[in-house]
């Protein structure tokens, strides 16, 4: 236990400070001399013991009555491991610009607010804490890291299990642990929400598997630099949070993952840099299961590497031109709308045959054919009224599904494309058969048939003729009622009748597929 005569006149200062709540400021007001990056240095006179941080804290000077005792220190070395593992602590801890020599420790904690702002530490290890307000670590430095028996990474800030009934501010903090987890937070829950915003900086992973966040995540200019030990930079998978804003310069050098993260209302990645792991061994976006109510992938440039959106739900998809790379998958991925996001695109019919020809060509860039993508855009373009974008979309369903067949069934799917496009386009066949009407008039005009009962039936007509050899069922009369003695007329006469059977084959099969689709 601690007696007042072994304390230091730095750490008698504060001893008679904390019973009214005032703040110790032991900065010397020099900008050179109070950088806590050169806080190592400070002598004798800005030192304070982290034990003595802790028995005020755990009560070893009590409280005036009439006023509220609160640990306020600024510009301190605070020398030691501060152990406050498993305590209960009535009183509020504020510390300004003051340097760590060694990690804080808050494992099972029960607290009131803590402000470490502006200050620098190893880390501060809080697993299972209990905060009953704010944990403000703004414009700190976390570097090095600790490890423990509950994590297995090195870590700077080890929040696993915690519950924060206020907010957790990590605004313009900087947490450096390369190759580990800049941030451990496994299941917790903030109710305030958590704000790492502005210039918000992680060497390691951001870890917030089965995080609970009601408040929202908001991280916009965050710049997540390296990833942790599996390529990761923000791993949300199995969470549950009401925002999720990685906007307005975002930028995380390796994978995003919220596998199964639930989204109650907007996940934003408008004006965000995705680059992927910078082996280029995973995906800059792995979501999937994800469910969200808007979703605005809308980033400042193309994703520099493939997106995983399997099986994800939105209600509202907001994309341009740079949402997607070379490699998408999007099997299972459903959406209630699209809403594009370049500036001036047109709302005629012009302009969304052109929107309907972007989205092919991103469906088009799953490693394999899937045909749910394709359903997916055609039943949205059929709800919003453009049956004509959804044939468009459905005939390049039938074009990617044909890459993957036997030789002989590729051979007949381009036949059905040439004659019909598979039946979302049945003008063609009126194309071919007007062509080849043409060609035969042309062709018999220019000889002369010999009648199979010379003087009886109608005289010969070309047209009649060809059309009686295209039309594969009834007749016309005239193939019947006529012969020719030249090799060149009969050979067209037998090729029109093949073209015909084919043609009216493939109509019919297209039809009929466009008929059950519908």
């Amino acid at each position: 236990m601690l007696s007042y005569d072994e304390l230091t006149p730095p750490e008698r200062e504060l001893w008679d400070a904390f019973p009214e709540g005032q703040r110790v400021d032991l900065r010397t007001g020099v900008p050179a001399d109070d950088r806590v990056a050169d806080g190592g240095r400070w002598g004798p006179g800005r030192m304070v013991r982290a034990a003595v941080i802790a028995a005020l804290l755990l009560g070893a000077n009590t409280a005036q009555p009439g006023a509220v005792a609160c640990l306020r220190l600024a510009g301190a070395r605070i020398t030691g491991r501060l152990n406050l593992a498993g305590a209960q602590i009535a009183h509020a801890l504020w510390l300004e610009d003051c340097s760590f020599e060694e990690s804080v420790d808050l494992l099972g904690a029960s607290t009131q607010t803590i402000v470490i702002t502006g200050s620098r530490t190893p880390g501060i290890e809080a697993d299972a804490a209990r905060i009953e307000g704010n944990l403000d670590l703004r414009r700190s430095v976390m570097e090095g890291g600790f490890s423990s028996p509950f994590n297995h990474e090195n870590t700077a800030l080890s929040l696993s299990d915690a519950h924060v009934t206020g907010g957790v501010l990590l605004n313009d903090a900087e947490f450096n642990v390369p190759g580990g987890w800049a941030v451990s937070a496994g299941g917790l829950a903030v109710e305030g929400g958590v704000f790492c915003k502005g210039g918000f900086t992680a060497r390691g992973e951001v870890r917030l598997v089965g995080a609970q966040l009601p408040g929202g995540l908001f991280m916009q200019g965050a710049h997540l630099a390296s990833p942790g030990p599996h390529g990761v930079a923000l791993s949300l998978d199995n969470a549950v949070v009401s925002t999720l804003n990685l906007s307005k310069g975002f930028t995380a050098n390796g994978t995003l993952r919220l596998r199964g993260a639930q989204i109650a209302d907007d996940l934003t990645l408008e004006g965000a840099v995705l680059n992927g792991p910078p082996d280029g061994g995973g995906p800059a976006l792995f979501a999937p299961l994800m469910q969200a109510v808007e979703f605005r992938l809308t980033p400042a440039r193309t994703p520099s590497a493939p997106l995983d959106l399997r099986g994800a739900q939105v209600s509202y998809l907001h994309e341009n031109q740079r949402s997607w790379p070379d490699v998408v998958e999007l099997d299972g991925f459903g959406y209630g709308s699209i809403k594009s996001a370049e500036a001036g695109e047109r709302q005629d019919g012009a302009g969304y045959r052109e929107s309907a020809a972007h989205r092919v060509a991103w469906l088009r860039r799953s490693p394999g054919y899937s045909p749910q993508p394709y359903e997916q855009l055609a039943g949205w373009y059929r709800t919003i009224g453009h049956d004509d974008d959804a044939r468009r979309v459905l005939l390049a369903k039938q074009r990617h599904r044909r890459r993957t067949l036997a030789l002989p069934a590729r051979a007949w799917g381009h036949l059905l494309d040439a004659t019909v496009g598979y039946g979302y386009r049945p003008w063609l066949a009126g194309i071919w058969l007007l062509t080849l009407t043409l060609l035969g008039s042309l062709i018999f005009g220019a000889h002369t048939p010999s009648p199979v009962k010379p003087g009886e039936g109608a005289p010969f007509q070309p047209v009649v003729y060809t059309l009686d050899l295209l039309i594969p069922i009834g007749g016309l009369g005239q193939r019947t009622a006529w012969y020719w003695t030249g090799n060149a007329p009969q050979w067209l006469a037998y090729l029109l009748v093949a073209l015909g059977w084919v043609l009216t084959t493939a109509l019919i099969a297209g039809v009929t597929r466009t008929l059950q689709r519908n």
